[in-house]
């Protein structure tokens, strides 16, 4: 009965989680993100001091709850010798530099933002999270992450 019962709980409760990709090169300020990400919206997390953030080794994981959505972050470490670590667990290196050199070809029409934001000061992460929250909630070709409830 117990198990019968935890698991409609945590069926009624549970957040659909969203898989986040953080990449970008070395000391862009990806792992500073996730912190203040982090910080903003999990009320018990006391976070890292940020003087502290050093090179990331491989990855970093964190999750964010916002409204019924759960994002879960994958920090990559950006530095040349792991970036190789990149084609294995997304697109190819040189996928990614065309990506980012020329985005709007390489993957289509997407929902896009500019504004400001400081990793340091922690300015602008709350709107951009929010954002991010709304899109990946809205776009049915990229449903939640499928999760066991038991």
């Amino acid at each position: 009965m117990y198990t019968l019962l935890s698991g409609l709980y945590k069926y009624m409760f549970q957040k659909d989680e969203y898989c986040i990709l953080i990449l970008g090169l070395d000391n862009a300020g990806k792992t500073t993100f996730l912190e203040q990400s982090k910080t903003r919206f999990n009320k018990n997390y006391k976070g890292m001091s940020l003087s502290k953030i050093t090179t990331t080794v491989g990855l970093n994981i964190g999750t964010v709850d916002v409204g019924k959505a759960r994002l879960m972050f994958w920090d990559l470490g950006g530095q040349e010798e792991l970036q190789s670590l990149w084609d294995k667990t997304c697109l190819s290196i040189p996928d990614i530099k065309t990506a980012f050199s020329d985005c709007t070809s390489k993957i289509g029409r997407r929902d896009c933002l500019t504004q400001a934001c400081s990793a340091l000061t922690g300015k602008g992460v709350r709107e951009g999270i929010e954002w991010m929250v709304k899109c990946v909630v809205r776009n049915v070709h990229r449903p939640p992450r499928q999760r066991d409830i038991t």
